[in-house]
């Protein structure tokens, strides 16, 4: 079976950004939080590499961190050096991808693993129109956008091939190119990536739904939660999103918001991605007093990830107390 490591690229200096955004905070919580946890169901360790000089003592949920050097790639070589030899497959991914989907994991982790490929990367046609221009700024031509892909991480490896790249210091031996069919916005390849989303697109460049031909298919998912009361008399009572002040809290292992959980177990239920514990599980203490609206906001980026958007929902709470309509 597989080892699979991954390490987090987080040694951005936020240039372009205009601060270091993997520090930014979503839910909560530093964005290379999430990525660390994106990395946790399908990685034995997880390596953080963090901006050379960083003054930061919390691991963030990872098993290591480092400091990263002057470029990406020397972050990435910063990180091999603490993955141990005995991992088979190396996954790299960036702490600004906070909410990639197991799915995509599994995609990238798989053409490694199965054989099709020395590497594998996620990739996506631009939507954009691309222009050459010359010297002087002067456009010269339209790029064939079928011919270009973006190409996105989390990018998974074989450990040996990976490191030895990164030995040679980009003087390695060019390979063809070799297409891996990995399924929607995934591309692998042995050299160079391959766009690999085929799904039909409805105008103005949202994917439609997975349906028939030219037309949406609608999904209903049905998602059932339940909590006791804390006796915690301190514990606030969260249900969606909204705290209800004077009210005794319910138990669990984030803020236990009832609402946000049953919702966040259908929408996951509908597109076929398991249930809320598979991607964030009450074992787990990064997410230990979590905000389940973020959580619930993850899920549906996770949704659309696979081409669905989320159309409406209806909740029902069942409870002899407290009173809800005032809220």
């Amino acid at each position: 079976m597989a080892e699979v490591w991954s390490i987090v690229v987080a040694g951005g200096s936020g240039r372009r950004f205009g601060d270091q955004k993997q520090f930014s905070l979503l839910g909560g919580r530093p964005v290379l939080e999430w990525a660390v946890a994106a990395c946790r169901p399908c990685s034995a360790g997880v390596v953080l590499v963090l901006p050379a000089g960083a003054d930061d003592p919390d691991r963030h949920g990872a098993d290591a961190t480092v400091a990263g050097g002057p470029t990406r790639a020397d972050s990435v070589r910063c990180g091999l050096a603490v993955v141990p030899d005995s991992a088979t497959v190396i996954v790299v991914h960036d702490a600004a991808r906070p909410l990639a989907s197991p799915a995509l994991f599994d995609a990238v982790i798989d053409a490694v693993t199965r054989g099709e490929a020395d590497g594998a990367v996620p990739g996506v046609t631009p939507s954009d129109t691309i222009k050459v221009v010359d010297g002087a700024g002067n456009v010269t031509g339209t790029v064939d956008r079928a011919t270009l892909v973006a190409v996105q991480t989390p990018q998974a490896f074989r450990a040996g091939v990976l490191r030895r790249a990164h030995e040679q210091a980009g003087r390695h031996r060019r390979r063809r190119p070799r297409r891996v069919a990995r399924g929607p916005g995934a591309g692998g390849a042995r050299g160079s990536p391959q766009p690999q989303d085929h799904r039909r697109r409805r105008p103005g460049g949202r994917r439609a739904a997975a349906g028939g031909e030219g037309g949406m298919s609608v999904r209903i998912g049905q998602g059932i939660d339940v909590h006791r009361f804390s006796e915690d008399p301190h514990r606030p009572l969260v249900l969606g999103g909204v705290q209800i002040e004077g009210a005794r809290g319910l138990g669990g292992h984030s803020d236990a918001d009832a609402v946000c959980h049953a919702l966040a177990d259908a929408v996951l239920g509908a597109v076929g991605l398991g249930d809320l514990g598979r991607h964030f599980p009450d074992t787990d203490p990064v997410w230990e007093g979590a905000d389940s609206v973020a959580l619930l906001t993850a899920v549906v980026h996770m949704a659309a990830e696979h081409g669905f958007a989320c159309a409406n929902a209806d909740c029902t709470i069942i409870a002899d107390t407290p009173r809800l309509a005032p809220h």
